[in-house]
């Protein structure tokens, strides 16, 4: 399996001389589910943040389809097919679902028919967005806000997506169609790259799985090696650092 991304000897933070990321090295292998999880303030979304540029590391480099993108910006990475799911809602209130999913198909704005499509793929997924396509996003739930933000990033149908955190605060059914939806995405090529603290659902959805602890990775392998020792390494995971 090839690898559509390389992130290699990355360090990064938020404050010059003050690592979050230390010298982490992954690699993202095209078409699968790639999971990273961890203790809260090991590092995740910094990572996440770090490959679309918002960040820039300070040192190592990141290989995106056999091209250096770590001097990029987040406008660029999009261009080049890398989409951001952030933590924090990423909608417009004011906006209608369907502006907000127009909004996420600027690439093809023009392609009235091709526009059609992906927005009956969002719909027939998520009927709820369907039913409430002509309502301000404001008045969405949480779950339906989440539904809305993946469905925005994914109208392109990028080549890698990163997602932080798609489960935070949902109840177990949202979390699920969330997860399916991922899932049935990745079946249309979309290469994944998730973060998330619902560590039995990252497990069970991804083919590779990190483990990062104080900036740096302490545990990679197949998703068997972590189901095999599910309880130890949600307990890992949940350790305060």
């Amino acid at each position: 399996m090839a690898s559509k991304l390389s992130v290699q000897g990355v360090t990064s933070g938020y404050v010059k001389g003050i690592d979050i990321v230390n010298d982490v090295s992954l690699e993202i292998q095209e078409d699968a589910i790639t999971g990273i999880i961890g203790p809260n303030g090991a590092g995740k979304s910094t990572l996440l943040k770090t490959i679309f540029g918002f960040l820039h590391p300070s040192q190592g480099k990141m290989v995106f389809n056999r091209r250096e993108i770590q001097t990029l910006s987040p406008f660029k990475l999009k261009q080049l097919g890398i989409c951001y799911v952030p933590q924090d809602i990423n909608t417009f209130p004011r906006l209608t679902v369907e502006e907000n999913l127009m909004l996420g198909a600027w690439t093809f704005k023009r392609q009235r028919t091709l526009l059609k499509q992906r927005l009956g793929e969002i719909y027939d997924f998520f009927p709820v967005l369907g039913a409430k396509r002509g309502e301000k996003a404001t008045f969405l739930s949480g779950g339906e806000l989440q539904m809305l933000a993946i469905g925005k990033e994914v109208m392109t149908i990028p080549e890698l997506l990163l997602v932080d955190e798609p489960s935070a605060g949902l109840a177990p059914m949202l979390v699920s169609e969330i997860y399916a939806f991922l899932q049935r995405i990745r079946e249309q090529g979309v290469t994944i790259f998730l973060v998330d603290q619902n560590i039995t659902k990252a497990v069970e959805v991804s083919d590779y799985m990190y483990l990062l602890e104080m900036g740096k990775i302490k545990k990679q392998g197949p998703k068997e090696d972590f189901e095999e020792n599910i309880r130890g390494i949600i307990k890992d995971s949940l350790i305060a650092e």
